[in-house]
């Protein structure tokens, strides 16, 4: 086939299958039978069925529970039984699938991500205290904080973002929201606003600057420190 041009590989490989099947029908030397009498005879009697699933390659790897019940594959977090925190685990890491196991036991199977930085849960796998609140997204969160007003969401996206795992700030943000009911948007926002003032990041913070009405007062001006150095000449130098 040296002297043969193909322009697609398509007409490369049935070329090639032509030139098989004369090699596998022509007779062997030292046999007087073809390569496929042979096959058919010896081979072909000896295979057994293909798996009814294709082979997939499988990495493992060994981690350690985090205090917020998941692992870390690939800069993706994937849950496992709360109670199982700061234990070793071994994942067996596939293009589809991830599979967490405890001493050989499988306890948990996910779905695999690409996405970076992102957790993927079970609810079964959530302690009771964190489970009420699954129902409620990232999304759905910021959503709502929006309405309330700019400093409730830069309170709530603050919150979200401090925690090691995401889903430990929806208790403060769902409570923080919740505070609309009884005292408005308008005060909850305000009490963000002091709550972001004084570096307060939680539910019970807002909920006492609303109890204290200090969400109703101007917050207290900074004055600029005054300074006595021996090369400070000070204002009066100049008049």
């Amino acid at each position: 086939m040296r002297n043969h041009r193909f322009f697609s590989l398509a007409a490369l490989n049935e070329a090639i299958h032509a030139l098989l099947v004369e090699l596998n029908d022509r007779p062997l030397r030292s046999w007087g039978r073809s390569r496929r009498d042979l096959f058919e005879e010896l081979d072909r009697p000896a295979l057994t069925p293909l798996p009814d699933e294709p082979y997939q390659y499988a990495e493992w790897k060994r981690c350690r529970v985090n205090l917020d019940y998941h692992i870390e594959i690939a800069k993706h977090y994937y849950s496992v039984p709360h109670n199982l925190v700061r234990q070793e685990v071994e994942t067996r890491v596939t293009q589809k699938t991830v599979e967490i196991f405890l001493r050989g036991k499988r306890v948990a199977s996910h779905l695999r991500s690409t996405l970076q930085h992102r957790p993927t849960t079970i609810a079964e796998h959530m302690p009771s205290s964190h489970r009420r609140y699954r129902d409620w997204t990232h999304e759905r969160i910021r959503s709502e904080a929006a309405k309330v007003g700019p400093d409730a969401e830069t309170l709530i996206d603050v919150i979200l973002r401090s925690r090691p795992h995401p889903e430990q700030g929806f208790r403060s943000a769902v409570g923080i929201l919740g505070l609309v009911k009884r005292y408005g948007q308008e005060r909850v926002d305000a009490a963000c606003a002091r709550a972001l003032l004084l570096n307060a990041r939680s539910y019970k913070s807002v909920a006492a600057i609303l109890k204290n009405g200090t969400d109703r007062t101007a917050p207290p001006a900074e004055e600029a420190p005054i300074l006595f150095h021996a090369n400070i000449r000070g204002r009066t130098y100049y008049n």
